[in-house]
């Protein structure tokens, strides 16, 4: 892959292309679930809980050879101005679709066959990249429930606006801009778990784009693991197997 061009640009909110928005992860923060995570990612405002494994119902949806993870994400109807619906809507569901196949690969699944495993992220407030910000936090409560994964998934997304490739896109850069590449990144085994694109880019310009979400990706990573060393105690691991 060719290298970058820096770009020394300032965006609407300050920040430098390459730069992340403010980011806080916290672990175990839900005493009834069985993991969880909350995030700030900019204005982004998420919880998550994960719940299991345990037993799958109804039980003809159960798997012989693996357990189902199953994500809900939801917006809350305060969570964006003007308020929203409660009931669930298309692209409700279509990122709790996203939210599975970002996770999937990370999980050992196969350790607990005919289980179910729930994750449910839960949207307080909502200022662009919100599907990320939930991978990021469901990794996290993946965790903090003891599920066996082969390593953390850190998700973020690159675009374009304005002619300039940019990270980690807020609201207005998310409506506004003329294309947004979100990633789902494995940072200890080095592997891309999701890769969506919305827009237009070019050869270049993707590729562009793809190495500075990595770059993103690993950056939310290291927060992602000073969380659950926070929470445990961990020096030199970070609640993976």
């Amino acid at each position: 892959m060719s290298k970058r061009k820096k770009r020394t640009t300032k965006r609407f909110d300050g920040r430098k292309p390459d730069e992340l928005r403010p980011i806080k992860i916290e672990s175990g923060v839900l005493p009834n679930a069985d993991g969880s995570a909350y995030i700030e990612m900019g204005r982004n405002k998420i919880v998550v809980g994960v719940f299991g494994p345990r037993e799958m119902h109804p039980r003809r949806l159960s798997k012989p050879n693996m357990a189902t993870l199953r994500c809900r994400y939801h917006m809350a109807p305060f969570s964006v101005d003007p308020r929203r619906s409660p009931a669930p809507s298309r692209r409700d569901n279509e990122i709790s679709m996203v939210m599975r196949y970002a996770l999937e690969p990370a999980v050992f699944l196969e350790r607990y066959p005919r289980a179910a495993i729930d994750v449910y992220a839960e949207i307080l407030e909502a200022d662009g990249g919100t599907r990320t910000a939930c991978v990021n936090a469901a990794s996290v409560a993946l965790v903090d429930a003891g599920i066996p994964m082969r390593g953390l998934v850190a998700s973020c997304a690159a675009g374009k606006i304005d002619g300039n490739i940019v990270l980690d896109l807020g609201d207005y850069e998310d409506k506004e801009g003329q294309a947004d590449l979100p990633v789902a990144y494995m940072p200890k085994m080095e592997k891309v778990t999701l890769l969506q694109m919305d827009g237009i880019l070019s050869a270049q310009e993707f590729e562009d784009c793809l190495n500075l979400a990595i770059d993103g990706c690993n950056q939310i990573y290291e927060v992602q693991r000073e969380a659950l060393k926070k929470k445990y105690g961990l020096e030199e691991q970070e609640g993976e197997e």
